[in-house]
């Protein structure tokens, strides 16, 4: 006669593996949206510098300070355009006979780890390099030339008058192999606990170094130096429930939703430098 054996299920869920978000070291915090659905800011300019008149006023100048200028006051408007959800149900017998294991509260937090903070991160890490206010062309990064593209994208910085500290230069895991390949780089790796913790691996020319998920981020991505005062990175609405035994369900219904957005500043996007690589050729 045949034998059936048997089949043991155990109470362990094979989770995907997953990161945490990274954003908040390249991005702030610093306007609110709480009463409203745009903001709007204020850019001001300045007054061009003249040769004081000391003999008198010049010829058409009625004063020694030289001509009155009117300076410019434009506004800039940030709108929050993304207004997500999500939602799904779960059976409670299904509950009962997955040994718990298809759990309304452990599926909520599986899907802000796999869902939600990759789509939050990927929108604000594609908005800061479409609008970075340096975007050289395009260059294949290789053990050989990667640090002197970095200290090109720091000079530029430089160049734009960034402040010099909180800077962070993020990378993707291959960018990062170039970086420890690289004979002329010296990484500095007595990174403190608390910043280990936010994902920072070591400091490079100044800037802590971020290695995020190429797939996070956009295709051909090289690599980014930003300082967070450039990139405004709001969650106006961030709300997750679940409900027991609502009304046509019998177990739980887990909605979710977050309304979101990433904006980089007119005047700070110098504060942002995109190394793009060429797109790869695809073959057949």
């Amino acid at each position: 006669m045949p034998i059936e054996l048997a089949t043991k299920f155990l109470p362990y869920t094979d989770e995907i593996f997953s990161t945490e978000s990274r954003k908040s070291l390249l991005t702030n915090q610093d306007f609110s949206w709480i009463g409203a659905h745009s903001v709007r800011i204020y850019k001001i300019s300045t007054s061009a510098m003249n040769d004081y008149g000391r003999g008198g006023p010049a010829t058409g100048n009625w004063s020694r300070y030289g001509p009155v200028a009117s300076l410019d006051a434009t506004t800039e408007e940030m709108t929050l355009t993304k207004d997500r959800s999500f939602t799904f149900a779960i059976d409670a017998l299904d509950e009962d006979e997955t040994a718990q294991q298809l759990a309304a509260a452990t599926a909520l937090a599986r899907q802000l780890r796999e869902v939600v903070i990759p789509e939050v991160d990927s929108c604000t890490y594609a908005q800061m390099c479409a609008k970075a206010g340096s975007l050289p062309d395009p260059l294949s990064l290789t053990s050989a030339n990667i640090y002197a593209q970095v200290v090109a994208a720091s000079q530029a910085l430089d160049e734009a008058q960034v402040p010099e500290d909180n800077r962070v230069l993020m990378v993707t895991p291959a960018t990062y192999a170039l970086l420890k390949q690289s004979k002329d780089v010296e990484m500095e790796t007595d990174i403190g606990n608390d910043m280990r913790l936010r994902g920072v691996i070591t400091m490079l020319d100044g800037a802590t170094v971020l290695k995020v998920p190429a797939s996070r981020l956009p295709e051909n991505f090289g690599f980014m130096l930003a300082h967070p005062c450039a990139t405004v990175a709001p969650t106006k609405l961030e709300a997750y429930n679940i409900h027991q035994n609502p009304p046509g369900i019998s177990g739980s219904l887990v909605e979710g939703r977050i309304c979101y957005g990433a904006f980089v500043l007119a005047n700070k996007a110098k504060g942002i430098y995109y190394q793009a690589q060429p797109a790869k050729t695809k073959t057949k």
